[in-house]
């Protein structure tokens, strides 16, 4: 809205102002005559960064979500193991099957070399192997190692994956029977 000279108490007016009208263009319009590029600037300058924050909480998130996942997925390898339950094909397989089956489809065949299976003898600590190794007091370690995570968006980290490994152990109970099965 423009003001004119006579709008203007007497004792503000300047010689000369009171016939002229004081020159001011229209609020909003001339304001958004000298911005018609800045909002394109300002959008692209906030809608990098929150992408680049909304991609970073999707991948901490998923990231956080695998190791859950392979986390639970040993320890049920682990709470099968000490059972001394097993299938076709021996314990340590059964154990494996057990393990991808708990996964949520992140290991399948092409990764079942990531699941290892070892038990260990409490007394000394060292890794029992052969017949036997799967006695009740042993110790059996599932451990997922080496499983390869991609980035979403890899922009600000490296293009290499990156690798989870998780483990799990318990103390292997006696076989019903007392009939070892075989590994």
């Amino acid at each position: 809205m423009n003001m004119e000279a006579t709008d203007i108490p007497n004792e503000l007016q300047t010689p000369g102002q009171a016939l002229a009208t004081i020159p001011r263009p229209a609020g909003a319009a001339w304001r958004r005559k000298g911005q018609k590029g800045s909002a394109i600037l300002e959008g692209a300058l906030v809608f990098l960064p929150f992408m680049a924050i909304a991609f970073a909480i999707m991948d901490y998130s998923m990231g956080i979500f695998v190791q859950s996942v392979l986390m639970h997925s040993v320890r049920e390898g682990v709470r099968y193991a000490i059972t001394q339950q097993t299938s076709a094909g021996g314990q340590d397989n059964s154990i494996r099957q057990v393990v991808k089956d708990n996964s949520f489809g992140f290991l399948n065949n092409s990764n079942n070399g990531l699941v290892t299976i070892r038990y260990y003898d409490p007394r000394t600590m060292t890794e029992a192997n052969g017949v036997g190794s799967n006695a009740a007091g042993n110790i059996c370690v599932v451990t997922v190692t080496g499983y390869p995570w991609t980035w979403f968006a890899p922009v600000w980290r490296p293009g290499n994956a990156f690798s989870f490994s998780v483990s799990s152990s318990d103390v292997m109970e006696a076989p019903p029977g007392n009939v070892l099965p075989s590994r």
